[in-house]
């Protein structure tokens, strides 16, 4: 075992580099990054640990018998021991020949692994030793250390392979053991998502080793370019190359990594449907939330990675204000709504030429940060004209800028600190949303301005030429004052073709006290409504979903069920698709939409505009 742990990482990152070989020096360099990357995690991972075995302590205590707690704490500080005193020993150790770097290596490498039998020891141990919060904190605490193991073991893959399983099967298995339906579905969920991690983790080492190369080769190209000046050409192309290496690892890594989050995030709602304990409620909103918030975060990156790599096309024509406007309001009127802001849009009118993604992604980020740094008045979208131009402008009445942060605020990474007027939960991003807007402008060659006034509020300009279009009437949307959700007494119609789909629904919907009817085709849900009297039962909502039975679609469903119960019943449409080609039906039959997958908060504050409009 222990020339396979060794063998791998050297071989995968020497013949990464090809050198030849009587290269011993460069080769020798990679392998020191190995083994000194792995102890300077040292210190994190131990930590990290002790948390972990503190989370533990406090949730079984109580429920487990002192002999078996006290021998199972025994081991783990043995092994925190080990791995803190090896970690001592390297670091005032001198290393110089490749066969001080194996051991080293070997050392850590078995620490790893211990680690991992006790961590899969715990879940084995004290997964049947309480239910409920006890049960999902484990199931997360040990899941979490296989996902953060991912950049420091994916360059060795066996190694890997054995710390995931060793630290997750065993509680798995114990699961399994249940012996009933639900112990072998949560099984296999479990199944599911290691499997998902682990390819993650191949995808990682795969970039990673591609960085390494490139690092490596680049190194080699600066080292030519000092002793040869005729190289200086051949070396800056390297360097560009290894430049966007970079970034489309960046992009890639963003992709791959939304496919565990979403596991997680489905991970989380059968946990939810499972149990009715408040602890695990809270613990499941919680991953839900941070599961929506890294979306937006990886949104975001791939969107500034898209624009540096040059996958960005500027396609302008003439197009009315009035189709973003459309848009803007079907997306941001009830998030709006639930912050009890007005949102208003104004000049739909006017007409420019301009690529419509690229301005629509600009008026996105604008109004979703004035929205995220206001608390109270209105978020105002307008279009004026000037001369030959069209001001596209985002006013709000929001906290401002200060003077000295406005020259910094388009720079990538970059937060005004110290926003003392806005929530915590609502300074979260990684400072890119206005970075993304400066560089959309500068592609389509449109000037973009700020002016503010802290305390007052900002307003963003987007200076567009006019355009030739036939021109329509302004929209005009108020927002209204946030309200809680209460569905107690609230009749709930629900159309959905997919089984999984309705039954979530359904379980949320009942969760917060509404009466449903569930219906899986049009003409079961018209037959239901033939049959019901509508001066003793009307719905208080319609969910359904866009694609239905036979070529028929969620607006089918509405017309039959408005045409029984009225046309003032509010209506929500969920589809898979984007909104493009959606909207302007949506606001003829004046229902809105929802992109699946749909997240529990957006479903919920969607719900109580609707309610809230009626």
């Amino acid at each position: 075992m222990s020339t396979a742990l060794i063998a791998e990482p050297v071989a995968a990152v020497a013949g990464a580099t090809a050198a030849p070989a009587d290269s011993a020096p460069t080769d020798l360099g990679t392998l020191p990054e190995v083994v000194q990357s792995g102890y300077d995690y040292m210190p994190a991972a131990i930590a990290g640990y002790v948390a972990g075995v503190g989370v533990v302590t406090v949730l079984f205590w109580t429920l487990t018998p002192p002999a078996v707690m006290a021998l199972w704490m025994s081991a783990f500080a043995l092994m925190l021991l080990m791995r803190m005193w090896v970690t001592l020993r390297f670091r005032r150790a001198v290393v110089q020949t490749r066969a001080d770097w194996k051991h080293w290596l070997l050392l850590n490498n078995t620490g790893t692994l211990i680690a991992a039998s006790l961590w899969g020891a715990t879940g084995f141990i004290f997964y049947t030793r309480a239910v409920g919060i006890q049960q999902t904190v484990l199931i997360v605490l040990i899941y979490t250390y296989c996902v953060v193991a991912i950049p420091v073991l994916s360059i060795q893959p066996r190694l890997y392979l054995m710390f995931a399983a060793l630290a997750f099967l065993p509680m798995t298995a114990r699961i399994f053991s249940g012996g009933d339906t639900y112990s072998y579905q949560l099984a296999g969920v479990l199944l599911l998502i290691l499997a998902m991690t682990t390819l993650v983790a191949r995808n990682y080492r795969q970039a990673l080793q591609r960085i390494i190369e490139l690092k490596v080769r680049s190194d080699g190209l600066l080292v030519q370019l000092r002793s040869e000046k005729l190289a200086a050409d051949a070396a800056r192309r390297e360097a560009e190359v290894a430049n966007r290496a970079k970034t489309q690892f960046f992009a890639a890594a963003s992709h791959d990594l939304r496919q565990p989050l979403h596991a997680m995030g489905l991970f989380a709602e059968a946990l939810r449907q499972k149990s009715h304990d408040e602890e695990v409620a809270q613990l499941v909103n919680s991953i839900n939330s941070s599961v929506d918030a890294l979306e937006g975060l990886f949104s975001e990156l791939l969107d500034i990675t898209r624009i540096d790599t040059g996958g960005v096309e500027v396609h302008p024509r003439h197009f009315e204000v009035a189709d973003i406007l459309r848009k803007l309001r079907l997306h941001f009127e009830p998030t709006a709504f639930e912050k009890g802001l007005a949102l208003r849009l104004r000049g739909g009118s006017r007409v420019v030429q301009a690529d419509p993604l690229l301005v629509e992604r600009i008026l996105r980020n604008l109004v979703s940060n004035a929205i995220r740094y206001t608390n109270d008045g209105t978020v105002l979208v307008g279009a004026r004209r000037r001369g030959d131009k069209v001001l596209l402008q985002v006013w709000d009445t929001g906290v401002g800028i200060r003077p000295e942060e406005r020259v910094r605020i388009f720079e990538e990474f970059y937060q005004v600190p110290n926003t003392e007027a806005v929530e915590p939960h609502q300074r979260k991003g990684l400072g890119l949303g206005l970075a993304i807007v400066k560089r959309l402008a500068d592609l389509m060659a449109a000037p973009l301005t700020v002016s503010s006034q802290p305390g007052s509020g900002t307003v963003f300009t987007l200076e567009l030429p006019a355009g030739k279009a036939p021109r329509v009437e302004q929209v005009t949307v108020s927002g209204k004052g946030p309200l809680g959700l209460t569905l107690d007494g609230k009749l709930i119609v629900v159309v959905e073709d997919e089984p999984v789909v309705r039954s979530g629904l359904e379980v949320l919907l009942k969760g917060w006290g509404a009466s449903i009817a569930s219906f899986d085709s049009v003409a079961q849900s018209r037959a239901w409504a033939l049959a019901t009297d509508p001066e003793l039962v009307k719905p208080d909502l319609l969910i359904v979903d866009y694609r239905l039975e036979n070529g028929l679609n969620g607006v089918d469903a509405i017309k039959s069920l408005r045409a029984r119960f009225g046309a003032a019943v509010p209506a929500i449409i969920v589809t898979g698709s984007t909104m493009s080609g959606h909207e302007k039906e949506a606001h003829e039959g004046n229902f809105h939409l929802l992109i699946k997958p749909v997240v529990p908060n957006k479903l919920r504050a969607m719900i109580a505009f609707k309610l809230g409009q009626r």
